[in-house]
């Protein structure tokens, strides 16, 4: 596996645990369809959230956050809908949330969590 997609994994299972210390419940991982992809979907109290995971090792090319673009938060509200519709799980209202996870030399994580980003 390339080091890159080691590093994609990691970010996902930490923005998992950390999602969940937070209170979300997870209720699905790498949800694909004709659409693309959301990374994880989870519920927020009654609140569905498409979350989109970026991680980074360094910041060359900006934070992780800062590389998710309007049109990819918009794709993945689109996503969400068709998830709820796909499920028939219905909730009070939708939101979209960027979890960016930055390694640092040393090898430590750190996490930024953007609530309702798109």
């Amino acid at each position: 596996m390339h080091p890159k997609d080691v590093l994609g994994r990691q970010g996902e299972q930490l923005a998992a645990e950390y999602l969940e210390n937070e209170g979300f419940r997870i209720l699905d991982r790498n949800y694909r369809c004709a659409g693309g992809e959301i990374d994880i979907v989870a519920a927020d109290r009654r609140m569905l959230v498409a979350c989109e995971v970026k991680t980074r090792s360094d910041l060359r090319f900006g934070t992780p956050v800062e590389a998710v673009t309007r049109e990819k938060l918009r794709r993945l509200r689109r996503l969400a809908v068709h998830w709820v519709l796909t499920h028939g799980v219905f909730f009070d209202g939708l939101r979209v949330d960027i979890v960016g996870v930055l390694r640092s030399p040393s090898g430590d994580f750190t996490i930024e969590h953007v609530r309702g980003a798109g």
